[in-house]
């Protein structure tokens, strides 16, 4: 049934592995959409499980699909942890991408796991998934997915920028919505610092304390992926065969690779934004947290850079997953083929009823 007002609860797990977002959302629909958000949590993702995500591109299609299900109920208990704690009673939807496993879209592949229906039996909700392969099918790059969201409900920056374990970017250039992927972030990042035995440079210190390597950063700046046009996405499998082994040549410290990587992703970032003047850029996503990269990309950028609350920064992705989901009851337009190259825009998405 088509309706102005929708509870659901948004589902995202990025490439950066920082765990599983999910936040319970009402949306309503007056003359524009609005949004509030009720409840988000992020569930860390236990080491285990960690393991087997990262090293999702070298299984056979016969392992992943036993992880796809061992996955799906894995995600369905941590829903239903997240129903529970929070005493949800009613919901229209829960709306969940899954955790991207394989994303070849040039040879038509892409594969979310965590999508069975089995996810429907076993919460009893209607759920909406599975929301790239048909973009892929249709042509396009199944990525970004954000930019109907960016469009719709943050329609007052002229740039909303992600970044999490890659960065991408949505605009408008003469009146039709464009969204690419412009650079890995977090993924290169976190790699690195690893070794180091943490998760992840807390607010960018170690990267500070390095030093940029030129010669490491005109390569990684020449790359070719950089002069392509859009529509244009990055996987993981394009950071392990193209970016590590060209930083692993340099046999840097692990600080200098930080900070070179760091300078890398600024350029990238500023060259994207200062394509237009006096606009306003809305950045999101965990990298917001690495105050030395935001520093940089502040220095590099000629444009105003807005940070907005907390919550938003962090479940973004969770909260716009969930209005492509509600879109998608609704049979509306929630892919556009101005983004993603598809032959045409269309209600992307899997409906399992309860």
């Amino acid at each position: 049934m088509i309706k102005r007002k929708y509870t659901v609860i948004g589902v995202m797990s990025g490439t950066s592995l920082d765990g599983i977002d999910l936040a319970l959302i009402n949306f309503d629909l007056n003359e524009n959409w609005s949004f509030k958000i009720i409840k988000a949590d992020t569930i860390a993702y236990a080491e285990e499980w960690l393991g087997k995500l990262k090293t999702l591109i070298k299984h056979s299609k016969e392992e992943l699909a036993t992880l796809d299900k061992e996955y799906t109920l894995y995600l369905a208990e941590v829903i239903q942890n997240f129903i529970t704690e929070n005493n949800i009673s009613s919901l229209d939807a829960i709306c969940s991408h899954g955790h991207t496993a394989l994303h070849k879209p040039e040879s038509g592949l892409t594969y979310q796991i965590g999508n069975l229906p089995v996810l429907n039996k076993i919460l009893n909700q209607t759920i909406v998934c599975d929301f790239r392969v048909q973009d892929v099918a249709l042509g396009g790059q199944g990525a970004p997915l954000v930019p109907i969201g960016d469009q719709l409900l943050f329609s007052e920056y002229n740039y909303c920028v992600n970044l999490g374990g890659f960065a991408n970017v949505s605009t408008e250039i003469k009146g039709q919505r464009i969204a690419f992927d412009i650079c890995p972030v977090n993924i290169v990042l976190n790699k690195y610092v690893s070794v180091l035995g943490v998760a992840y440079d807390d607010k960018g210190h170690l990267a500070k304390e390095g030093i940029v390597n030129n010669n490491l950063l005109n390569q990684l700046n020449s790359l070719r992926f950089y002069k392509e046009s859009y529509p244009k996405s990055l996987g993981l499998e394009w950071v392990n065969e193209i970016i590590f082994p060209i930083i692993d040549s340099y046999n840097l410290s692990v600080k200098d690779s930080l900070r070179t990587f760091v300078e890398h992703v600024a350029v990238q970032i500023s060259n994207v934004l200062n394509m237009q003047q006096n606009a306003s850029v809305l950045v999101t996503g965990g990298g917001v947290f690495n105050s030395f990269l935001m520093s940089r990309i502040g220095d590099l950028c000629h444009n105003q850079i807005q940070i907005p609350s907390k919550e938003i920064i962090e479940f973004k992705e969770a909260l716009i997953f969930g209005f492509l989901g509600v879109l998608k009851l609704r049979s509306e337009n929630n892919c556009l083929a101005s983004v993603t190259g598809a032959k045409k825009d269309h209600s992307s998405g899997v409906i399992f009823q309860s």
